[in-house]
């Protein structure tokens, strides 16, 4: 697995990536047609060229899509973002989002100058929590019900990982 930029390419993998119903709380608005992909990839492609977010295409030696990690909400001043994954059906389980939020971090830290990452996830959500642990993101707290899906709140529990620390055991 390597992480590489999205391309205009991807819309099919994409639009299959967000066909599985448990992908429906990753974007704002449904990714149920190509020209949806198409956006949802112009969208990387801005936000990357304006310095606000980075998003890379985590792909397999056959160069298919696994998932998707990136840094946002990017602030200069403080040299922090926030980490975001998701991964595809058939990448759960398989350590996807864990390598690809450690490579992330290295990429952050060294290329983009940043010093802070943080990420946040339902505390519902233990394989996400497993991936944040493994990544070498420390838990921080819970924020008590910050996200709402469905008409439901959810905590989000807080991890973060700095520069200075220790890089995470491989696995």
């Amino acid at each position: 697995m390597w992480l590489r930029r999205w391309s205009a390419n991807d819309a099919q993998a994409v639009l299959t990536a967000f066909a599985d119903p448990m992908m429906t709380w990753q974007v704002n608005e449904p990714i149920e047609s190509l020209d949806a992909a198409d956006r949802w990839l112009e969208v990387q492609t801005d936000q990357w060229a304006r310095g606000f977010a980075f998003a890379f295409a985590a792909v397999d030696g056959e160069h298919s899509v696994l998932g998707n990690v990136a840094v946002g909400a990017v602030n200069r001043r403080h040299a922090t973002g926030w980490v975001s994954y998701w991964t595809t059906r058939r990448a759960r389980g398989q350590g996807v989002a864990s390598k690809a939020c450690r490579v992330l971090a290295r990429w952050a830290f060294d290329d983009a100058g940043l010093f802070r990452l943080e990420l946040g996830h339902r505390v519902n959500n233990p394989a996400s929590c497993r991936g944040a642990l493994a990544a070498g993101f420390a838990v921080e707290g819970i924020e008590r019900q910050k996200l709402a899906y469905g008409g439901m709140r959810y905590d989000v529990e807080r991890h973060a990982r700095l520069a200075t620390d220790e890089e995470p055991a491989l696995f």
